[in-house]
């Protein structure tokens, strides 16, 4: 990519190269501090129990990833040799590094096909506790669903997996890193989405636009569980009150998330009108768009994107991910048409 390229580029890879804004630079310069691992940073506390509130929940811990967020629950709820049941592709399984097997000695049993699952799901694959199996523990739900495109969980789904898991003494865990996302698509509050499980995790440094930051929800003595596991991990912070302040201003701003939405819709139903590219528009429900292309061109369909200023990702031979943030306005998305247009012409 050249030097101009470069600087007016398009970035689509991920909502996670959003970059922080004036207003949270000023707050975090401006944020009091203090030894959080002692729990004595004021802002950290503040936005410790905005963010439990929002949820419903009795208490939040900030953690420095959304990864660690997740595998903290996972510790907290099983323990070695036990199985938790998550959706294929889910964050948790695919992209943390073999977490749940590297640090609390549980494997995966994958339910659904698109990330999304169903009561029936869980029952299906449920495993009692005899000396055969690995016992069934855990149910995670990844809402919105990334590798699924950004699917919205509808409410009675979740309310039937609950409902499973609750009958088979099943603890539940929602990977809520979108959650934002999910309660602006459908017009719920997080609380409504987030209740029932046992721990939530949000993450700040996504579409919000924070620089770094998730929380682990749940009741208080959960997260006492979470803080003792945050420690051994290593994520205990010091004076990151200034990183908790640039949370507090993202949260201000989650209605600007529809923005995304709309663009990634507009991207959508332009992408899909172009000949060699397949796009199931009805299923962009948030910020993710997923485009079907050639066999075994996606990476080369990426490259030479990547030559004009135009920057996603390949998630596979045959299909590209396109994520909109707050950092790609309309004008953008119109300029991205505009350069799929040129690559499918060629």
């Amino acid at each position: 990519m050249s030097g101009s390229a470069r600087s007016h580029a398009i970035d689509l890879r991920s909502d996670t190269v959003t970059r922080h804004s004036a207003a949270m630079r000023a707050a975090m310069a401006e944020a009091e501090v203090g030894d959080d691992v002692f729990g004595e940073d004021p802002t950290i506390n503040r936005l410790q129990e905005r963010v439990a509130e929002l949820l419903g929940c009795e208490a939040a811990l900030l953690v420095p990833s959304g990864t660690m967020a997740n595998q903290i629950a996972i510790n907290i709820h099983t323990r070695p040799g036990d199985e938790i049941l998550v959706g294929r592709g889910a964050h948790n399984w695919l992209f943390e590094t073999g977490g749940a097997g590297a640090i609390s000695g549980v494997q995966p049993c994958l339910v659904g096909d698109d990330g999304r699952f169903t009561g029936d799901d869980v029952r299906a694959q449920f495993k009692a506790d005899d000396h055969h199996r690995p016992p069934s523990r855990l149910v995670s739900v990844e809402n919105t669903h990334n590798f699924g495109g950004g699917r919205v969980w509808q409410r009675d789904a979740l309310d039937g997996v609950l409902e499973a898991a609750g009958a088979l003494g099943l603890a539940t865990h929602l990977d809520g890193a979108r959650l934002w996302n999910a309660a602006v698509a459908t017009g719920a509050s997080e609380a409504e989405l987030a209740a029932g499980f046992d721990t939530v995790a949000v993450c700040l440094s996504k579409g919000l636009g924070a620089p770094v930051g998730s929380l682990l929800c749940g009741s208080a003595a959960l997260v006492g569980d979470a803080h003792r596991v945050r420690k051994r991990l290593g994520g205990g912070m010091r004076q990151a009150g200034i990183l908790a302040a640039a949370g507090l201003v993202a949260l201000d701003n989650r209605a600007r998330l529809a923005e995304d939405h709309a663009n990634a819709r507009y991207l959508a139903e332009a992408l899909a009108e172009l000949p060699g590219l397949s796009v199931e528009v009805d299923t962009v429900d948030t910020n993710i768009v997923m485009v079907d292309v050639a066999a075994d061109g996606a990476a080369a369909l990426a490259a030479r994107a990547g030559e004009r200023g135009l920057r996603f990702a390949a998630l596979g031979p045959a299909r590209v991910r396109l994520v909109t943030h707050l950092d790609v306005d309309r004008a953008a998305c119109e300029r991205a048409v505009g350069i799929f247009r040129e690559l499918v012409a060629v």
